[in-house]
Order: structure tokens, then sequence, then C-alpha cells
């Protein structure tokens, strides 16, 4: 059975989906894999690494599309190259199937079984092939390193001959994977961290790591079964945005990753709020891509109001590109591994199980996810 996996069609995706450590593990399992050259050179991996690992490494892109059983990859392909792929193979990545209709159509179609690895469920069984949290991981600390050197402060307490220079402010808006990775570095590098999320069962969690979770009075708020907030209501929205105004203008930095599975991101941080804060804080706004959560954010893009700079940046994961590529081709592995006909040395799918039903999205020529169907009305 041919792996395969080519280099990111996306200019601004540095990661890939198989490194040399990952290479070998599939080949051990008796996987014949081949890579396209340059696959990992963005993230610090080289085709020679591949090669001693036991990969193929190939320059015919389009004719390794058309033989490999498996294709996997970060990013969607591009609509148009579905057609180069292998009618019944199998193609998994991060596929927005909420957002990439034509691309669902056009999979479908050829009679892919295309798995989303943003729909892995999110239980014990499956923490091993979680992809979106080992990229929240990451991006949550990536940020704040970010935001460490774009201020012009320290973020510890510092007493010196000369004064004390008192620690950095950080509130982070969002206690999700990101944000709870986001607390535990601003703590590690000894800022004062105030953290708040519309679900108050994260208080605990906010709290065992140091930072103090501000508390909201929004009535009944909860989460969705895939551990994200619930949207809030017109009225719970004017009362979080009350709170959050006074806590961000206290702030050195505001870290929001607040995001609705499969839906645009609430506006959490208002002009209003923005134009409260203090000169020179930074603002990181991590949710920027599917809609941004504070207003004037940009994607791609740094916005300096009144002296508060506004950070949008894309794909923030691959900013740290060869540990995410780490741990992305682990979990890619872990999928592969978890569903491994050792006997036949094949991939299997095995649609009564929980992790293949949550995350296989087309199958045998249809749009078969129910989650899908449920957010996009198909």
């Amino acid at each position: 059975m041919l792996i395969f996996a080519p280099k990111e069609s996306d200019a601004n995706e540095p990661r890939t989906a198989v490194t040399p450590d990952s290479t070998g593990k599939l080949v051990a399992l008796g996987a014949e894999v081949a890579v396209e050259a340059g696959v990992g050179a963005r993230a610090s991996f080289v085709d020679k690494a591949y090669r001693a690992a036991g990969a193929q490494v190939r320059d015919d892109r389009t004719a390794a599309l058309g033989e490999a059983d498996v294709v996997v990859r970060v990013r969607q392909p591009p609509v148009a190259e579905v057609a180069a792929l292998k009618a019944d193979s199998v193609h998994l990545s991060f596929l927005d199937p909420f957002n990439e209709s034509a691309l669902v159509d056009a999979l479908a179609a050829q009679r892919i079984s295309a798995i989303s690895m943003e729909l892995v469920p999110r239980s014990t069984k499956a923490q091993k092939l979680d992809a979106l949290s080992s990229q929240h991981n990451l991006a949550g600390y990536a940020m704040v390193i970010m935001a460490a050197n774009r201020l012009q402060t320290i973020f510890p307490l510092m007493t010196t001959p000369s004064g004390t220079i008192q620690p950095a402010r950080v509130f982070i808006i969002g206690a999700g994977v990101a944000g709870l990775q986001a607390i535990a570095t601003a703590k590690r590098l000894g800022a004062r961290v105030e953290a708040f999320d519309t679900r108050p069962v994260v208080a605990e969690q906010v709290e065992s790591l140091g930072a103090r979770f501000v508390q909201v009075d929004l009535g009944e708020t909860g989460q969705t079964e895939q551990g994200y907030a619930k949207e809030l209501t017109p009225e719970q929205l004017q009362k979080q945005q009350a709170v959050m105004a006074d806590r961000c203008a206290q702030a050195d930095v505001v870290i929001t990753t607040a995001q609705l599975f499969g839906r645009k991101a609430p506006l959490v941080v208002t002009k209003e709020i923005v134009e409260r804060m203090k000169n020179g804080s930074v603002v990181i706004d991590y949710a920027v891509e599917s809609g941004g959560n504070v207003e004037g954010s940009v994607p791609g893009e740094d916005v300096v109001v009144g002296g508060v700079t506004i950070i949008g940046y894309r794909n923030i994961p691959g900013r740290v590109a060869a540990s995410a590529s780490q741990m992305y081709a682990n979990n890619v592995y872990s999928y592969i591994e978890q569903f491994w006909d050792k006997e036949r040395k094949v991939f299997t799918l095995d649609r009564e199980d929980e992790i293949v039903s949550g995350s296989l999205v087309t199958h045998d020529g249809q749009m078969i996810n129910e989650m899908v169907k449920s957010v996009t009305g198909s």
C-alpha cells in the first residue's frame, strides 16, 4: 500500500504531514512511503533524511497522486487537483468541510474517502490522533513568545538597584487548548495572568496553572461535544464585553482564542475596547482566519490603533513549523496505525468505529458526515 505526502499547495504553509521519523514508523508497519521532493524543506527536514528513513522521493507529483492508496497532507487539496487522485483512495488532512463545499463535492465525485483531521473526536481513545489539539497547543506557546517579542516591556517582575519593574499583565480570552497553553507559557515567563471563558467548567484548569479566572455572570452557557464554547446570545455578549473592556484596559497583552466549531468566530474585543487599552499594548487575534475576535484585525497583517498593535497572523502553528510538523505527523501516523491491518499490511476504514465515523467526510461517492450535514444543511 502506497502512502504519499505531497508538498503543501498553500505558499503560506510550511508544515508537512510526514517527517523522517514518522516515515520510519510507517515503513515499519509495512507501508510503502513516497514523498514529493522538498516536502519538508520549509520545516527543516531534508530529502536525504526521508530517503534514509525508507521513503521514495518523487519529482512527479501528479503521477504519485494517481498511484497512491493514501494521500496525507496538512491543508486541503486544491479542487483542481482532486481529479488526479486515484478513485476509491483515502485522503487525510485538515479539510475545513464546513466552508469548502465545492471541495467536498469534488472529493465525493472522485469516490475519495476523505478524512478531515479537525473532526477527530476529542475522546480518550482518540487523544493521539487529535491534530487540532496538538496544533492549538503549539499556537498557545507561540502567541505568548510573539507578544513578548513585540512588547516594549519585559514579562517578569525584576528588582534591581535602579528600581523595580512590575510584571506584564496578560489577559487571555478563551481557555481551550490554545488558551491554556498560553496561560502556562505566560506564567513561566513571569507575567501576571488573567483569563476568561464562557464555560465556568474551565475555571479550575485556569487556576491550576496559576492564573486568575475572571468571573462573568452570563447565565446558562455550555460547550459542544467537541469541547468548544456554545454561541452566546446578544445579551450575554453585551455583559461579556463590559467585563472585557475593564480587563483589557489594564492588560499589556491580550490574546484572544475564542472560536466556534464550524462557524464564524465571535467578536469579543470591539473597537471601543481597543481604544481604552494602554499605549504600547499588544493584542493577538488567534481567530483572525475564521472571522476574528478583535474588531479591526486583518488576516496576515499588523494593525496599529491608537498605539495598540493588533496582530492577525495567519497559521500561527506554522511559525514553529518543525515542532508543528513533528506533532501533526505523529497524529497522522497514529490515525493510520490505529486502523492498520497488520496481516494484510493495508489501511482499513472501520466505519463502525467512532473515530472513523466522526472524521470521515466523503465515502463511496457520497458526503456522509452527520456533523457536516447538520452545520451546512447538506
